[in-house]
């Protein structure tokens, strides 16, 4: 059976990935290193891990697997729940494969270093409605794509 993991503390997408989830009727957890409201719904759960670093990302990597989709922003989970087979979409509705996932972690270190060295560059573009509808869309698409497999 499908099921859904969610990095939560910063996803801005969770109202989407529960309006998808009910539709389909596929369990969600929602993983935050503090308390966050969820709906009181039986295929919605939620997992608050401790402060330490990477807690969220460690619980949701440990349970990734092709039976999964891992929604994430954060390259580095989205490389380690690649790695256990899981479907990982991030947040703006792009879709991490095994062959971009290479690239994007090449770009973050480099943006890493660029920050590091005091260079004044921008962050991500403002998060937009069409950014929403992709995800929304992308979302879909996986869960369909695993039912049809399964």
């Amino acid at each position: 059976m499908s099921a859904i993991l969610v990095d939560a503390d910063a996803c801005p997408v969770k109202e989407e990935i529960y309006k998808v989830a009910f539709r389909r009727a596929v369990p969600v957890t929602i993983v935050s290193n503090s308390r966050i409201h969820v709906p009181a719904h039986a295929l919605i759960s939620r997992v608050v891990v401790g402060d330490g670093f990477d807690a969220a990302d460690d619980w949701i990597a440990e349970r990734a697997s092709a039976a999964t989709v891992c929604i994430t922003g954060d390259i580095l989970l989205a490389d380690r729940c690649l790695k256990a087979g899981a479907t990982v979409i991030a947040p703006n509705g792009k879709l991490f494969t095994a062959s971009s996932i290479g690239g994007a972690i090449a770009t973050r270190a480099i943006m890493a270093d660029l920050r590091a060295g005091g260079a004044a560059i921008g962050g991500p573009p403002p998060f937009t409605k069409a950014d929403r509808s992709r995800f929304l869309s992308s979302l879909d698409e996986a869960l369909v794509r695993m039912a049809r497999g399964a």
